[in-house]
């Protein structure tokens, strides 16, 4: 699969010789303005961003600057492409995190040289990357991971004023099949598990991982209350159809699990808050927090356990302070899945 680099730049003569030069090294995309090009990185972030380092209305730099500044695109490379070729441009440049210079006007040796160094410093990141985010058992990501990923949704959606989502499943009675079963048959049921997890998945954005023992967590983007139960639904069909054997468990003679589901959208209370424009000026979280989400989880989950097990009860975000307030998923969302929003 060919590398995704993306070209910025007001002069479209020069995007097109850029393009061609590299040809066969990478597929590109092009923007000749810098709300485009953070448009674009944003839906699909790149490999690799060619960056015009003067250009009117946003420049390169402030191009730069909002890349650096998303959690998301931050580690995209940046290889500015500029006419200037004093020290304390270049310095500026790289201060602000730009990783190499192409000057204009563009060689095709020098651009395939700097790119081809940069894809590969961007590839044995993402490999170093990957070796510390994957749980080594189950092959979904890590606590670590998680962790970083939530606390980067909640600030995107928080900015975008999208809807957020976040599910804590929990495998019920897992102590008495270690137990029951030994280590092996239980390394092998968390595999199981986290394969059905994975398997529920379908958008690129959404993400499962281990955060216990025997915890899962599944965060979905861009997802409000309907979907997200629709999700918790097809999440406990899914571990239901694996029929392993549980004989240890006074639920069910087969593993179940319970769920958890924290979510913060249009019909929470606090909702407006997190509109463009209303955050407060000291910066103070407005309202949707990564700690607030982990809470909900954790409440919600109680009282699916609470209640029997085997099920999954929601929590809105804004209702984290009333007691009792977290309540068994809606049963009419469970064939509703078409209704949660989509990528392109």
């Amino acid at each position: 699969m060919l590398d995704d680099i993306l070209l910025v730049d007001d002069d479209v003569a020069a995007i097109e010789i850029t393009a061609r030069i590299l040809s066969g090294v990478a597929s590109t995309r092009f923007a000749t303005c810098g709300a485009d090009a953070l448009r674009l990185a944003r839906e699909s972030v790149p490999d690799l961003i060619l960056l015009d380092a003067e250009m009117p209305g946003m420049t390169g730099f402030q191009v730069c600057e909002a890349l650096k500044a998303d959690a998301a695109l931050a580690a995209v490379p940046v290889i500015f492409v500029t006419s200037h070729c004093d020290a304390g441009f270049e310095v500026a440049g790289l201060d602000m995190g730009a990783a190499d210079f192409i000057a204009k006007p563009i060689r095709a040796p020098i651009v395939l040289a700097r790119v081809k160094n940069q894809l590969r410093a961007a590839h044995a990141a993402r490999r170093l990357r990957e070796g510390t985010s994957v749980d080594e058992l189950t092959g979904v990501a890590n606590r670590r991971r998680f962790d970083e990923v939530l606390m980067s949704e909640c600030l995107r959606a928080r900015r975008a004023g999208d809807p957020l989502a976040l599910m804590r499943i929990d495998i019920d009675h897992f102590r008495q099949f270690d137990e029951r079963y030994g280590h092996s048959r239980a390394d092998a049921c968390l595999q199981a598990v986290a394969v059905a997890l994975a398997g529920t998945i379908v958008r690129p954005a959404d993400l499962v991982a281990r955060h216990g023992a025997e915890e899962f967590m599944l965060l979905l983007p861009l997802t409000a209350r309907r979907g997200a139960s629709c999700m918790a639904h097809r999440i406990l069909d899914a571990i239901e159809s694996l029929d392993i054997a549980h004989d240890a468990s006074p639920t069910a003679r087969h593993v179940t699990v319970s769920a958890g589901l924290a979510v913060f959208d249009d019909a929470s209370a606090g909702w407006p808050t997190v509109l463009p424009g209303l955050r407060p000026a000291n910066g103070a979280p407005p309202g949707l927090t990564a700690a607030g989400m982990l809470l909900a989880v954790e409440k919600a989950l109680l009282s699916a356990k609470h209640a029997g097990y085997a099920q999954a009860h929601l929590l809105d975000l804004s209702d984290l302070d009333t007691a009792t307030a977290a309540r068994e998923i809606d049963p009419s969302t469970r064939n509703i899945l078409t209704e949660r929003p989509v990528y392109a």
